[in-house]
């Protein structure tokens, strides 16, 4: 059956709208990646092999009742579902739970850790670690596999001329990202709005990635410095999101106006499409080809700023982390939008901030975390008091654990790491001895 074809704007509107719901049904998705390495050597994972990448997917739809999802009939294994949730691959074989909206963060707490208990019994006699840092501590790009997902191999061409670190960002970076639910417009672009403000606060909150090529480089967070080499068309702060009183429409207009990657079709059939933005594919078509609500919606897939709009709120600036601080993220970030009075004063907060402050402060937070100066004050100030706020927001929400406690228990971690005013990276340097082989010990301080 053919896919309609897109007649007018309105109709890009639709994914949005589709998307709002009522609070009572609000829910938090979780999303963790993570780099595979064998324990001896401390290489990378294959994609394929006895051993290799394919081989883990393999056993855990086996072993845990997982599905393989091809991406089309015949086509490679890159994707896995189970109910709500998804195991997928990044490029260079990253591995990324996509879990299933939940209501509390206990209970994403619970499905992170069945995930890497998973895990580890599919890879017990592969001698695989899986390590939660925001860039590949050991490997070169020599070092990686590449995953044969349609659009990564379009992506591996066209990137690199948009960004001179685009292939780092697609291979070498790992993050923990969290996805919230919105009610309606308003409420989207507000909570839009917010985030986006704040998102370098949380970047420096979450910082994890010292290491480059087995060399603590004096950074906090390279994946941070990446990212500011990667296309400026599809990443960064959105600055038109920062007004008041936006609208869907702002939104699809600045994705109408980004370069697309490619058109798929069925069998596995793709269309190259880099020289085209989707305003020019909807008025012009391509090859023949006309753009659907398909295509809309695989557009917007290939947006990457710190915060995107889909049929979720995506909070995309966190470096991966260990299980604790995993669950930190998710729970920060409810406790500030699903609270409304932690809202208020999430935006009272933000409001301080301008675009031009936080774009100026971007470098030095990726190399110095919460020790860097934003709008005149350490970052380290202003992440402890966005920190109060979510503390508030999810103690007035009240959801309890079996043990009677909120969910202000997953932000402990963080709460004692800034009181610190130390970021996770911190906490990893201090406990890697530079004068002994780096790959052991991040078996032992850097595990997912």
């Amino acid at each position: 059956m053919t896919a309609p074809t897109i007649v007018d704007l309105d109709a890009l509107l639709a994914p949005f709208y589709d998307a709002e719901t009522p609070p009572d049904g609000w829910r938090v998705g979780t999303e963790a990646e993570k780099f595979g390495v064998h324990r001896r050597t401390g290489q990378p994972l294959s994609y394929d092999g006895d051993d290799g990448i394919v081989q883990v997917l393999h056993r855990l739809v086996e072993r845990c009742g997982w599905r393989a999802e091809p991406e089309y009939d015949g086509g490679p294994v890159i994707a896995l579902r189970r109910g709500q949730a998804s195991v997928t691959l990044e490029p260079g074989g990253q591995l990324e739970l996509s879990g299933a909206p939940l209501r509390t963060i206990h209970e994403t707490r619970a499905e992170l850790t069945d995930h890497l208990r998973e895990l580890r019994e599919a890879c017990a006699d592969l001698d695989v670690a899986w390590l939660g840092l925001g860039f590949h501590p050991t490997a070169t790009q020599a070092d990686l596999p590449w995953v044969p997902k349609l659009r990564y191999g379009v992506m591996r061409e066209y990137l690199p001329t948009r960004g001179p670190m685009a292939l780092d960002m697609m291979r070498r970076t790992c993050t923990v990202q969290a996805n919230l639910d919105y009610a309606d417009e308003a409420d989207a672009m507000r909570k839009l709005r917010v985030s986006l403000r704040l998102s370098a606060l949380l970047t420096a909150m979450f910082a994890n990635s010292p290491f480059v090529e087995g060399v603590r480089t004096g950074e906090r967070s390279h994946r941070a410095k990446v990212w500011l080499h990667m296309d400026p068309d599809r990443s960064g702060l959105l600055p038109f999101a920062w007004k008041e009183g936006g609208s869907y429409r702002d939104y699809v207009e600045w994705a109408l106006d980004v370069p697309m990657f490619l058109i798929k079709r069925d069998g596995g059939r793709i269309l190259r499409n880099t020289g085209q933005t989707f305003r020019a594919f909807m008025r012009d078509g391509f090859e023949g080809t006309d753009a659907t609500l398909a295509d809309w919606r695989g557009h917007l897939m290939t947006l990457f700023p710190e915060v995107r709009l889909k049929n979720t709120l995506e909070i995309r600036g966190a470096d991966s982390q260990g299980l604790d601080l995993a669950c930190a993220l998710p729970a920060l970030c409810k406790g500030v939008l699903y609270d409304a009075r932690a809202l208020d004063a999430a935006e009272a907060l933000a409001e301080r901030f301008d675009y031009a402050a936080v774009e100026a402060a971007r470098p030095a937070i990726a190399a110095t975390g919460l020790a860097a100066t934003l709008c005149g004050r350490r970052v380290a100030a202003w992440a402890g008091d966005l920190l109060e706020i979510a503390e508030a927001g999810l103690a007035r929400i009240d959801d309890r654990d079996a043990d009677g406690r909120d969910e202000r228990v997953h932000l402990a971690p963080l709460r004692a790491l800034i009181e610190r005013e130390a970021t996770p990276a911190d906490a990893l340097l201090a406990a890697i001895d530079p004068r002994r082989a780096l790959a052991p010990q991040l078996f032992e301080h850097a595990l997912a």
